[in-house]
């Protein structure tokens, strides 16, 4: 039986509390995220500024899957 597909999830606030994000910056930030793999889930504007959370997907790969059920052993 196969894996069941697992994801990453990333949230990030773009924008200031006095200018918002311009266009051109908010195309560049998600090619680039989805250059690395993630999907855009949804875009929220954040009350009494002119700031965003945005917030991402992603599949895990099998390296970060081992990473997190196997996690180093700090000393």
């Amino acid at each position: 039986m196969a894996d069941p597909i697992q994801w990453e999830y990333r949230s990030t606030m773009l924008g200031t509390s006095w200018s918002p994000l311009k266009d051109e910056e908010m195309e560049d930030i998600l090619n680039e995220w989805g250059e690395d793999g993630w999907e855009v889930l949804a875009v929220v504007p954040v009350p009494n500024g002119m700031k965003v959370r945005i917030i991402a997907k992603r599949q895990l790969g099998l390296r970060a899957r081992r990473r997190r059920s196997m996690p180093s052993i700090e000393g």
